[in-house]
Parts: C-alpha cells; structure tokens; sequence
C-alpha cells in the first residue's frame, strides 16, 4: 500500500511520507497488528487502511484548527511551527497502534515502546536536535492518549484521539463484534454511511455523519461522543448525525455541543 496524506507546502512532511513509504518494517508491524486485531481478537480492521484514515483524518482536523486560529501545542509550548504539529500527528496516526504486535489489551501503553525507536528512525535526516525530541515526545504521548479514558495534555493528541474515533462508515466501527450476537453494537455498526470533516460554522470544525438507521447513534454516543469529550477538541468540533434521505427520520441529532 501507498501510504498517502496531502502534505501540500510541508517539506518536511513530504520527506517523512518517502521515510514511511520506504519502511518495510512499519508496513509489517501494520499487517501483524492486524492479524493480531481481526484473525485472533475478532475485532475490525486496525491495519493499514485504518492508519490511512486516521492519519488524513487528524491532518484534517489539524488543518481545520490552525484555520480557525487554534494554535497546536507544539507552538504554544515549545515554539515550533504547525509543520511540525502536522509531522507529529502523521507519525502518531502511524504508530497509534503498533503495540497491538505485542497485544490488544493494553497497546495504547504497549505502542510508546515500539513508536520511540521507529519515529527517530522516521525522522532521521528530517528533524534535528532539540527538535527531534519534542516532536518524538509529543507523538509518544498522543499514542497514550488515544485511549478513551486517557487524558489529552495537547491539541495534537486530541486530533489523535478524535480521528481515530472517526473511522466508523460503512461497518467499521472500533467498537467489537460479539460472535454469534447479533445485538446493538453490530446494527448500529452497519448503519453509518459516511462521515465529512468540514469547516464548521460557529467552530472551527464540524463533523457530518449520515446513518441509515436510527441505531447507528450508538456508535456516536460510545464512541465519537466519548471520545471527543475526554480531548482537547471537545470547544472547537460541531457534530451533526442525520437519518439518510428517505430513510425515515430524517434528523437524529443536530450541531451536538460537549
């Protein structure tokens, strides 16, 4: 797979997608974590196209806040620039889930340890020194944070955790399946249809999500909802969930503030 997100002006981006797409370590580590996720815990995908998504995902959401004038953390702490916040949530949209190698229990606290050697290794040539060490610092604690629970110290690592909640259209939900239960968590994973990122029109972002059932409220109460409260998004993000046209109800939830 081609990994892929628009690094437009960001040279230094640019370079580490090269980095990226020429590290046949980290394409393995993302198809052993899968079969760790799907084949063995019957979970959905936590594999490559996961890590596409949510990485375009939360450069999305990056790019909507510094539009707003929301300024990354890395800028207001460490005086860096908002190149550099795109280059730390691109490297913990990658690495937010290598720990699953080592198990699905517990990999947001697993992943740090594989994530530290491997983003200097990313960087290597890109970044140096003093900023190689925040920038690899600020990615290890977004991975942490992507837990539910976990608070976010940071704009970046809630983009983490918001994008990573995002990837729920069209069955897959984060949520697991229960075998042979055909209940709440696996309707209402089949009923999103999509889900847009945009410019919103009181924040800085505003998340669309269609569903094609009523059930599909569930994914955003447990799981988009959770999230994005226990972040740092949880001001600057809109969420509209809508019924799809000629499904019935035609509006489930409109503009839902945390």
């Amino acid at each position: 797979m081609n990994f892929f997100v628009p690094a437009k002006d960001n040279t230094k981006l640019a370079a580490l997608l090269k980095a990226i797409n020429a590290d046949a370590e980290l394409m393995q580590l993302w198809r052993c974590a899968n079969t760790n996720a799907v084949s063995r815990c019957g979970i959905s995908d936590h594999g490559e196209i996961h890590i596409q998504i949510i990485a375009n995902a939360a450069l999305k959401l990056l790019r909507l806040l510094v539009a707003g004038g929301i300024a990354p953390s890395v800028v207001e702490h460490h005086k860096l620039t908002a190149h550099e916040a795109e280059i730390i949530v691109v490297l913990a949209a990658c690495l937010h889930d290598v720990g699953i190698v080592i198990h699905r229990h517990d990999h947001e606290k697993y992943s740090p340890i594989i994530a530290y050697p491997k983003c200097r290794q990313l960087l290597e040539g890109i970044c140096s020194e003093p900023e190689m060490t925040i920038i690899v610092s600020e990615v290890l604690h977004a991975i942490v944070s992507h837990n539910a629970n976990e608070e976010c110290l940071t704009i970046e690592a809630g983009v983490l955790k918001v994008a990573d909640a995002l990837d729920m259209s069209k069955g897959r939900s984060r949520i697991p399946f229960e075998a042979g239960d055909v209940n709440i968590h696996s309707v209402s994973a089949q009923a999103v249809d999509d889900v847009v990122i945009t410019r919103g029109e009181t924040r800085p972002v505003q998340i669309d999500i269609t569903l094609t059932n009523s059930a599909g409220i569930f994914q955003v109460d447990e799981l988009l909802r959770k999230k994005l409260k226990n972040s740092t998004l949880a001001p600057y993000v809109e969420v509209a969930a809508r019924l799809k046209e000629g499904e019935g109800e035609r509006r489930i939830l409109e503009m839902v503030r945390l």
